[in-house]
């Protein structure tokens, strides 16, 4: 059964609606007629508003978990109350403070990146998640030095400055003049690419026979580019801190869903390629219990946000995972914040 859009709802199930998940949100208890009619806010007896919860179940907005009289939100419910109740709590100063001098110290953007996190888990209550930006250097200046026993230190100098070293297997028996040729090809030829899009060149040049490099040299280039291709992919996609948040007590009552859930976590591929799929958001998105496949025996929830870099284009998604009964409304404009205060340290 779909459920009722909001405005189908009469001011008297909107608020009882809205009751229920409030107080869920705060305590992830079932919500009983009786307690929401000696809270004196509706002005009801217990009888009219178990009339009105049971409509709201019908609806497929509530749900008794128990035989007792007590509902919880369904997350077709919490979907209702995020996309058109949700009352947004905008951080306070302290916690906006907080946010913006956690950000604001010089450092490798490694440890900005895990400092977001860690933030993120703390400000929060959930488990703070990170993706790493996709390291598109371009190349200034590329050259193999031999360092003897078949093996060459590649140097590569990106348009940014930044430079790197890294260890290749040439094989025994390589010459100074081709580990030259290598280097000088690859800093005429392919300056100004990216490693992915150098290395998608020379591939293409050599199968169709179109390369100036013999043989030897040609192997050489592509060793010296592929060991980055092969370090790139073996980097973490994906910072996540306070998964202990998740472990608590209501969470320690279903034992099985919080093995499910730290197993998502663990498969940080997959949790990267949900995250991967708010990059094109024009705000921070909400992933609701099944709503995403990776996370619907757990039934959890995802709130992310991408952030960008000083000329405005995305290079990674941050947010944070916790229980349906997150508090949406305050922890949605903490994950925007946090992205644009990201994205001011990496501009």
């Amino acid at each position: 059964m779909s459920s009722p859009p909001i405005s189908e709802l009469t001011d008297r199930a909107r608020e009882i609606f809205r009751l229920v998940v409030e107080s869920y949100i705060e305590t992830g208890q079932p919500v009983g007629s009786k307690t929401l009619a000696s809270d004196g806010a509706l002005n009801l007896s217990s009888a009219s508003i178990r009339s009105v919860l049971a409509e709201l179940e019908q609806g497929g907005l509530l749900a008794a978990p128990h035989t007792s009289a007590g509902r919880l939100p369904t997350e077709t419910g919490l979907r209702l109350f995020v996309d058109g109740m949700m009352r947004v709590a905008e951080p306070t100063a302290q916690e906006r403070a907080q946010i913006e001098q956690g950000l604001s110290a010089t450092g490798p953007i490694e440890q900005a990146l895990e400092k977001t996190s860690t933030m993120l888990s703390d400000l929060t209550g959930a488990a703070g998640m990170v993706m790493v930006p996709r390291n598109e250097a371009r190349l200034a200046q590329f050259s193999m030095v031999p360092l003897g026993q078949g093996k060459a230190l590649a140097v590569l100098v990106s348009e940014d400055g930044s430079v790197e070293n890294r260890v290749v297997d040439i094989g025994v028996g390589a010459a100074q003049a081709g580990l030259e040729q290598a280097s000088n090809y690859v800093t005429a030829r392919l300056a100004g690419r990216t490693l992915s899009e150098a290395a998608n060149v020379i591939a293409t040049e050599i199968s169709a026979g179109q390369s100036q490099l013999d043989s030897a040299s040609s192997d050489l280039v592509q060793r010296g580019l592929a060991v980055w291709s092969e370090d790139a992919a073996k980097r973490p996609v994906l910072i996540v801190r306070g998964q202990a948040n998740l472990l608590d007590e209501e969470a320690m009552s279903d034992i099985e869903r919080v093995r499910s859930l730290i197993d998502d976590l663990e498969n940080k591929q997959s949790v990267a390629q949900l995250l991967e799929s708010a990059r094109d958001a024009d705000a921070t998105r909400i992933f609701i219990g099944s709503e995403n496949r990776l996370f619907a025996l757990s039934g959890s929830s995802v709130i992310a946000s991408p952030y960008r870099d000083r000329e405005g284009r995305v290079v990674g998604v941050l947010g944070v995972i916790g229980p349906t009964r997150l508090n949406y409304a305050r922890v949605v404009p903490m994950v925007d914040l946090t992205a644009q205060s990201l994205s001011k340290l990496i501009g």
